[in-house]
């Protein structure tokens, strides 16, 4: 048998192998661990906690996933501070990607285009929450371009409740799109508007201006050091924070600490050279923002 199963992130396939290991006697290592956003609605929110609790190696990525763990009961000694392992992938890509263009290949190059993603059900299983969504983004459309991949529960979702995708020129409505389509777009991007936990570290790394449509994120190191902010789903503070947003937009990448392209490098010499990696031992000076309130920490933009 192995000698620790490494599972990664906070999807179904995440816990069903941490669980299988666990039951195994076999040491599991969580790539992402301490993630936390407090929607225990959230399906990630529970796969997240759950992984953590089978794990006995855990891989920060910021230290308020530390605090997290910490405030579970983890000791220091069980966590690594080893970074963020989807900037090293987006790092190693970003080159590729820029060279297929993907703003001329969908007609939006030349043009400032938002890229838009919704596929968390708390945003399209509730057909009056969908709804406003759909006439968010119609309406942002009359400003700017839009291109909507459409995940599938996302349209499955749409066609139950007997609604219509926006019908307006400037709106792009794709299939699913690749990894790397999918970077080139979002690296070309005035905005994103998006419920992906990804994207809003993918977006802060590049300096893209975010709007995750959700009240709370697992990912708060977006918001006071990176280019994210929250909105509730309502179409006038969405279009309200978009016209900002795009307005607003900053030549410079946030620098956010061990988001250097080595995570995966520092996983490897913890599993191989039982090397460690604490939060409190710096490995290179970095110039964080100084932390400001994102439109929804505490209370979303819309609320009330």
């Amino acid at each position: 048998s192995p000698d620790l199963v490494l599972v990664y992130g906070s999807t179904n396939s995440t816990l069903a192998a941490a669980l299988v290991a666990a039951k195994l006697q076999v040491r599991v290592g969580h790539v992402e661990a301490g993630l936390r956003s407090g929607e225990w609605t959230s399906p990630e929110e529970i796969n997240d906690v759950l992984t953590d609790r089978l794990s006995e190696v855990l891989f920060v990525p910021s230290r308020d996933a530390a605090d997290h763990l910490t405030a579970d009961g983890v000791p220091a000694e069980r966590m690594h501070f080893v970074g963020n392992v989807m900037i090293d992938t987006l790092s190693w890509a970003l080159p590729q990607a820029l060279t297929l263009d993907a703003a001329a290949r969908y007609g939006v190059n030349g043009v400032p285009y938002a890229v838009v993603t919704l596929h968390q059900p708390s945003n399209v299983d509730d057909r009056a929450v969908l709804r406003e969504l759909l006439d968010a983004l119609e309406h942002l459309a009359r400003s700017a371009a839009v291109v909507f991949p459409v995940h599938p529960r996302t349209r499955q979702r749409i066609r139950t409740h007997g609604l219509r995708l926006p019908d307006n020129g400037r709106m792009r409505v794709l299939e699913p799109l690749g990894y790397l389509e999918m970077l080139s777009l979002v690296a070309g991007a005035a905005l994103v508007v998006t419920d992906s936990g990804g994207l809003q570290e993918e977006t802060s790394f590049l300096g893209v201006p975010c709007l995750t449509v959700r009240p709370t994120t697992e990912r708060p190191i977006t918001c006071t050091h990176g280019t994210n902010r929250l909105v509730l789903p309502k179409r006038d503070p969405i279009l309200a924070a978009a016209e900002r947003a795009m307005a607003r937009r900053s030549p410079a990448r946030p620098v956010i600490e061990r988001w250097d392209g080595r995570a995966a490098e520092r996983i490897a010499r913890v599993i191989c050279e039982d090397e460690r990696f604490e939060l409190d031992v710096p490995l290179a000076a970095t110039s964080p923002r100084t932390p400001r309130r994102a439109v929804a920490i505490p209370q979303p933009l819309g609320a009330g």
